[in-house]
């Protein structure tokens, strides 16, 4: 193919790439790379050298210029040395022409076209330095200068600044263009960001983000292959990785999810970049220059359109401005008043919402001049119309993605989160596509990985999704997390001959459930546990814990009797029997045979005080929250039915002091599935602030709800950190016995569900796999919309791999264990699956809906 034919792929580098000799080197084998490996011609647009666009800025602005200017001399000519390049040779036609800049007749005067040939002089310093380099190590590079090529283009309102210092240029070629450019005569070419050529000849300036800009309008008058934007990170990703280490890269979107994510905060990639490139249909890409080999964002119109918030982004410094009028309500022309008096203080105003009295926007200081005398002037306009509140500083917190009215039945956590801080204003953009809440910036603080971990928690940001998501910035940064081989995968023969026995079937390794039970127990600053039964009641699992020293937790009479069945040599003063609205006969029943009582309200000793009085009891505390992986095993909090609210503590003893009644332990259990190991700690210091006041607490009990890692890319539950808290607030506390009453963590790993596929069927573009068991006989997904991983166990080994939803055979549209689960090609009829982490809350809430029997149970191998 001819130089002429050939197309081109345009590689755009940033200042901290073209800063150092080895990014050059960088630069080199990469536009090699794109050169050999595609057949293409190259363009690279660099910028400047780090930090020297803001000394010419500060020169523009007139602030020490003969000192700057023999700043930024010295250090372009240090900087070829650093590369074996003559200064003088390569350099000093550009070094003179900075240099006169100081002495120019305009300098006085500061006129624009002078501050535009300034700011200019950083790109072509560094491009003029990288293609002496690049041709020095053997490359065949070409420069030219970005200002023959890049029209700016004038617009209808401009002022005089934005007319020179931030321009845009024309993405229409001309028929010639092609054929001109193309007739450079090396492979390679390089040349400038930021700068372009004003209508007057002399320089323009893209202003902010004009060198992903310039890159962009190259690849739309070139119609390139594509645009590569290559900076310091591997691409966009789900949250900024530096508040949120578990964020994911997105490594493929469309023009307009990129756009608002571009927008509402990452910094990766400039919004104005992205416009010129959808224009002319030019796929772009985002990568990194240390890790060239990563997959990074893929921007282009034919990204599959998946629902879901891709991204949450957060701005910090964003003004309120609330207006307020009776008199606005249907009055023609208001708005139009309003808005004239935001355009006459030249401020673009970004977010609003209204009300019939209220008007409320936002301005973003990234597009704004936001300062203290424009706010003051704005607030006296418009006083003239309506009362005005200015509220600042703010954050915008953004979520972003396709679908977003879709998904707000999902977003009940969000919401709730939101709901513990003060919001100021809430919009929804018109095309659907981001979602964002305005709160007091010290609010903001922390929040965004707490909302990060709730989104993939929910469901409503599909991380399972390969075409969108790709590794996390931890896994990128630091290596893929080594998870340890499942117990059950070496045990793959002995799971499917019990699965000849019939499905479905839930079969348990007991050594897992010791080896979670001595974990915890091996914790010093804890005093007893007790394991909770309602998570698994499987005798061989009640056996097993008490003979690694747990005690039992029960919730009903009939586990009561259940426990004592299975262990009948238990000590009473080893079961806690903490029941929830249980009738008076549970509770007298649970006094005769002597276990630990709990109690979580005040209204039974006042109406059944024969059952009480004289008697010991735990008193079971909601703190005022709830915490946890979904909202409905959320069990502190006004929503809660658990727990006596703190403001009764009081009236609590006072009505157990008239009965003789003595309250021995203070439990408070506020979730399942908490992944913040610091939540216990809290609880217990919570408590401990409470029991002195009693004056004959003994016990303190922060509950379970210990998380285990249910999906792929998630974390071992940090035991060490958690231990580390209870040992520190023990150590505050030491006079009370500290108890813990554990469930899903001991049990969750070691049982799987094995089910037989019944059919295998397509149905517009969605293949699903049925099992002979579905939420009859695992509740949770259906419920609490959990993950569990779905394995063919019959064709472990399969390579090729299709997305499945996997459902079971009972009547209900709920009835989905997975979606887009990989299973094998050729999974058929017969095959056995494996739900995996299923002994917590599994057979226990199994059920007989539509007449199935329930799931067969079974220990594999030994028991003692």
């Amino acid at each position: 193919m001819s130089a002429q034919s050939q197309r081109w792929v345009v590689l755009k580098f940033g200042g901290t790439s073209v800063s150092r000799r080895n990014r050059w080197d960088t630069i080199g084998r990469i536009a090699a790379k794109r050169m050999t490996g595609d057949d293409a011609r190259v363009l690279v647009v660099v910028s400047a050298l780090s930090g020297v666009t803001n000394e010419l800025q500060a020169i523009a602005d007139g602030d020490g210029i003969d000192g700057r200017i023999a700043g930024l001399v010295e250090r372009h000519r240090a900087f070829c040395a650093e590369l074996d390049l003559d200064a003088d040779a390569v350099l000093g036609e550009r070094l003179a022409a900075l240099q006169a800049l100081a002495t120019d007749p305009r300098t006085a005067t500061r006129a624009l076209d002078w501050q535009a040939e300034v700011l200019g002089q950083g790109e072509l310093l560094s491009s003029t330095i990288g293609a002496a380099y690049l041709r020095s190590q053997g490359h065949d590079f070409g420069w030219c200068d970005a200002r023959n090529w890049l029209d700016a283009i004038a617009l209808p309102n401009q002022s005089e600044w934005s007319g020179r210092l931030s321009v845009n240029c024309r993405t229409q070629a001309d028929a010639g263009f092609a054929d001109r450019f193309a007739a450079q005569p090396t492979a390679m070419l390089i040349t400038q960001g930021f700068i372009a050529r004003h209508e007057d000849g002399g320089t323009a300036i893209l202003g902010r983000g004009g060198s992903d800009t310039s890159a962009a309008y190259f690849g739309a008058l070139l119609k390139a292959r594509r645009v590569e934007i290559w900076t310091d990170v591997p691409g966009m990703f789900s949250a900024n990785p530096r508040d949120v280490p578990d964020a994911r890269l997105l490594s493929r979107l469309h023009y307009a999810e990129a756009q608002e994510i571009a927008t509402t905060g990452a910094k990766v990639l400039h919004p104005r970049s992205i416009g010129p490139c959808r224009e002319a249909g030019v796929p772009m890409a985002i990568l990194d220059t240390e890790r060239p080999d990563e997959l990074g964002t893929r921007i282009d119109a034919l990204a599959a359109t998946v629902p879901g918030v891709k991204a949450i982004s957060r701005r910090n410094g964003i003004v309120l401005v609330s207006m307020e009028s009776i008199g606005m309500w249907q009055q023609v022309g208001f708005l139009a008043d309003v808005f004239e008096r935001f355009k006459r203080h030249g401020l673009s105003i970004d977010l609003i919402g209204s009300s019939e009295t209220n008007v409320t926007v936002s301005l973003d200081p990234s597009e704004n001049l936001v300062s203290s005398n424009v706010l003051a002037a704005l607030s006296e306009d418009l006083a003239e119309v309506c009362r005005v509140k200015v509220i600042a500083p703010c954050a915008a917190i953004t979520l972003v993605g396709r679908g977003m009215r879709s998904l707000l039945h999902k977003l009940s956590d969000i919401w709730a989160t939101f709901g513990r801080e003060r919001v100021h204003l809430i919009s929804q953009s018109s095309n659907d596509l981001n979602l964002t809440f305005v709160i007091d910036e010290a609010d903001a603080d922390g929040l965004l990985p707490q909302l990060h971990a709730e989104l993939v928690r929910c469901g409503a940001m599909p991380v399972q999704d390969a075409s969108v998501f790709g590794p996390s910035w931890k896994e990128i940064a630091h290596g893929k997390m080594q998870r340890g081989t499942p117990w059950w995968s070496p045990q793959r023969k002995a799971l499917l001959q019990a699965a000849q026995a019939g499905t479905p079937r839930y079969v348990y390794d007991l050594d897992t459930v010791r080896a979670r039970a001595r974990a915890l127990a091996s914790i010093t600053a804890i005093d007893r546990c007790f394991y909770a039964i309602k998570a698994n009641p499987y005798p061989a699992i009640l056996q097993a814990v008490v003979a690694e020293g747990f005690g039992l937790e029960c919730v009903s009479q009939a586990e009561l009797d259940h426990v004592f069945s299975v262990v009948p040599n238990m000590a009473p003063q080893r079961v806690l029997f903490t029941p929830s609205f249980a009738p008076r006969r549970e509770y007298e029943a649970a006094f005769a045979r002597g276990v630990n009582v709990t109690l979580d309200n005040i209204e039974a000793l006042q109406r059944w005080p024969e059952v009480f009085r004289g008697r010991t009891l735990w008193l079971r505390l909601d703190l005022g929250h709830g915490e946890g992986h979904h909202e409905k095993v959320r069990t502190g909090g006004v929503a809660a039915k658990f727990g006596l609210p703190v403001a009764r503590f009081d009236a609590f003893v006072s009505e157990a002091n008239k009965l003789g009644v003595r309250i021995s332990g203070l439990h408070a259990h506020l979730g399942s599935g908490i992944d913040d190991p610091r939540h216990w700690r809290d609880v217990y210091a919570n408590l401990a602030g409470l029991a002195d006041s009693v004056g004959t607490i003994e016990f303190i009990d922060i509950g379970g709800g210990l998380p285990i890692p249910y999906t792929p890319d998630a974390e071992a539950f940090d035991l060490v950190a958690w231990r580390a808290g209870l040992d520190e607030i023990k150590a505050e506390y030491p006079r009370f016995g500290l108890v813990i009453e554990p469930g899903r963590y001991l049990v969750a790993e070691s049982g799987v569900l094995l089910l037989t596929v019944t059919q295998v069927v397509e149905k517009d573009g969605v293949r699903r796999v049925g099992g002979d068991g579905g939420m009859n006989a695992l509740m949770r997904p259906a419920m609490y919309e959990a993950y569990h991983g779905i394995h063919n166990l019959t064709r472990l080994d399969d390579g090729a791999t299709q997305a499945f939803d996997v459902v079971g055979p009972i009547c209900e549209t709920g009835d989905v264990l997975g979606r887009g689960r990989l299973l094998p090609t050729a999974t058929v009829e017969g095959d056995v699956l494996l739900v995996a982490d299923a002994g917590a809350y599994g057979m226990a809430m199994a059920n007989t809906y539509n007449l199935r029997a329930l799931p067969a149970e079974q220990v594999l191998g030994k028991t003692e």
